[in-house]
């Protein structure tokens, strides 16, 4: 699996900088983000260093297929009401005008009571 030494996810997803963690199993990590914009507000990412949205493949296709399969569990585990009253957001930011600031993919999943900080 390819990593990044310089990379922050990838330090984490490797133990080296501490995570309040949400899940974890052998391909992605998903762990609270340190400055949410909403009551609930985790970041999902892949094990592998995958730059960004853009450089998704086929080959991650199934990857990406099961994290999308994990956000109603995990937002409704974390806090998020139920839909459709209820709800959460699914967000990937891609390069610098799609305002990804760690270029590692990871995906943001926000939810809780309105209004939030952002979005």
């Amino acid at each position: 699996m390819h990593s990044d030494p310089n990379c922050i996810f990838c330090k984490i997803v490797a133990g080296q900088i501490p995570s309040r963690k949400v899940f974890e199993n052998d391909e992605m990590l998903v762990f609270h983000d340190v400055k949410p914009w909403a009551p609930v507000h985790f970041l999902m990412v892949p094990k592998e260093h995958i730059p960004s949205m853009a450089s998704v493949t086929e080959e991650h296709a199934g990857l990406l297929g099961r994290m999308m399969a994990m956000v109603p569990r995990l937002a409704a585990q974390e806090g998020c009401n139920p839909y459709p009253e209820g709800g959460f957001r699914v967000v990937a930011n891609t390069g610098a005008e799609g305002g990804q600031e760690v270029h590692h993919l990871h995906i943001h999943v926000m939810g809780g009571p309105r209004p939030w900080l952002k979005g």
